[in-house]
């Protein structure tokens, strides 16, 4: 799936209308019916609906859904915010058809005095403003606003909270912005519904299909992508007269003293991602807990006793990963420089690989091509500078991935995998109870698993992103979000892989 800019929407608004061909009106009439039920899969029979309608085509969506609200005997009742004299076309259509709707009451408001209350119960329809705005907004739309805000019903905005902007930052400061529960993004979602700032203006997003035309979507360039179930194409097919050798040998360099769970949950979950070996090298003091935890991993012993110092012989792996709990110590920082220097296998930096790195940025031009680097936005940050927005970190990473030809896997709630080639990928899987200590170390040994595998690295870190966050919404249907941890999302894997299986 791809995400548009705005002016891209309108052309595919267009020619979608041109070579349906469909009048715009019906298309409008298309993504309000869906939009619409929707609502009304959601509501209880005796529960009002206020819709808050502006006066552009936005407003026409709301006002399609109002009247098919009401002529399927839902109470509704519809407040006209007239801040101009000027009506687009779709507008003015739709609203004489809700006008013959004799169930809906309509309130023109041309102050606030005129702007109708929602009730605590009632559910509200925000389709005010939509992802064509170019300026904070104030008068009577933002004294619509605040009213909403104020209210304590469930809100749902039609394709993009009014007041948000869909491809840049949005500034409350500046403009009244909708707080929605629930955003119906029309056909595709919005790049700002991407970013950790707008989450309480987004709330949850759900992609509404409108049916804008496939040619378009599927010739349409852009940068910004979403990672879904069809990458579950690109895991590895077993054969009947497989061997454990045909599914690569994984090399874990994790764990120091105090530290070791890290080392336990990546390997873990690298054996879960159907590696068909997996080695750790440890620390001498870690070696009882790896042999109980994990039987099925092997270990290379590290001639020191709390830390990693040594590298070992590289070439039986298929792939690496270093960085969980490994510490920052002085012989460890020795050790990651080596490796870089000499590995030529796919890689995982993640962690504390990364925070040494952090404290080496020179280390950054040696990095082998298509290293994968997983950080959390603090461990970004601390590579590559302070972000003051989840916009201006996105576009860091765009440019670090591209300058040092790795790629960035920048962990949270919509997990963004930035390419050497300038392209971001963001995850659609994963829950608010995996941020927890140990996540990240799954992630890890996921993607590790999946290079040894001989999956090329950006298959490797999509998929694994999007198992990764599969195994925890599975997880998380067991335990909440608030018991989730780190192991539960590790248990959750086979499920994970039937689920995409089955897709």
């Amino acid at each position: 799936m791809k995400i548009l800019t705005v002016d891209k929407i309108r052309e595919a608004d267009a020619y979608t209308i041109k070579n349906e061909p469909i009048k715009s009106v019906d298309l409008m009439e298309r993504a309000g019916t869906n939009c619409y039920r929707w609502i009304a899969d959601r509501l209880q029979n005796d529960q009002k609906v206020m819709v808050y309608a502006g006066v552009g085509n936005n407003a026409g969506d709301g006002l399609v859904i109002s009247r098919l609200l009401a002529d399927n005997g839902y109470n509704v009742e519809v407040v006209i915010l007239k801040f101009s004299n000027t009506f687009s076309d779709d507008f003015s259509i739709n609203f004489e058809r809700l006008m013959k709707q004799q169930k809906v009451k309509i309130q023109e408001a041309e102050n606030k005095d005129q702007i109708l209350v929602p009730g605590h119960d009632d559910l509200v329809v925000d389709a005010i403003f939509g992802s064509g705005l170019g300026r904070p907004v104030k008068g009577l739309p933002s004294e619509a606003i605040k009213i909403i805000n104020d209210s304590c019903a469930t809100v749902v905005a039609v394709d993009i909270p009014s007041g948000m902007y869909a491809d840049n930052i949005t500034d409350e400061k500046k403009g009244a912005v909708v707080h929605a529960d629930y955003t119906l993004s029309l056909q595709l979602p919005k790049l700002a519904m991407m970013m950790p700032e707008n989450e309480n203006f987004t709330g949850e997003m759900v992609v509404i299909p409108i049916g804008l035309h496939p040619e378009f979507l599927r010739q349409v360039e852009t940068d910004y992508h979403i990672i879904n179930q069809d990458f579950g194409r690109l895991l590895p097919v077993r054969k009947k007269f497989a061997h454990k050798g045909d599914y690569g040998h994984a090399l874990i360099m994790a764990g120091c003293y105090g530290k070791m769970g890290a080392c336990v949950l990546a390997a873990k979950a690298s054996l879960r991602t159907g590696a068909g070996l997996v080695t750790a090298q440890i620390p001498r003091k870690g070696y009882d807990i790896i042999q109980t935890a994990v039987p099925e991993c092997m270990t290379i012993l590290d001639n020191d006793r709390e830390i990693l110092a040594n590298l070992p012989e590289l070439t039986p792996y298929n792939a690496i990963a270093v960085g969980p709990g490994i510490g920052v110590a002085n012989q460890t920082q020795k050790l990651l420089k080596l490796l870089i220097q000499q590995a030529c296998q796919p890689m995982v930096l993640d962690a504390d690989a990364l925070n040494i790195l952090s404290e080496n940025k020179t280390w950054l031009s040696f990095l082998p091509p298509n290293t994968i680097l997983t950080p959390h936005p603090g461990e970004f940050d601390r590579i590559a500078g302070k972000s003051d927005t989840g916009f201006h970190r996105l576009e860091k990473a765009k440019e670090f991935a591209s300058r040092y030809a790795v790629f960035i896997v920048l962990k949270g709630a919509h997990t963004a995998i930035c390419t050497p080639g300038g392209r971001v990928w963001f995850n659609s899987t994963g829950n608010p109870g995996m941020a927890t200590a140990g996540s990240g170390d799954a992630l890890t040994g996921i993607i590790t698993a999946l290079l040894a595998q001989k999956l090329k690295p950006f298959d490797a870190a999509t998929v694994g992103v999007y198992l990764h966050g599969l195994a925890g919404d599975i997880a998380a249907l067991k335990t909440g979000h608030e018991a989730l941890i780190a192991s539960d999302v590790i248990d959750a894997l086979p499920d994970a892989f039937f689920e995409l299986s089955d897709m």
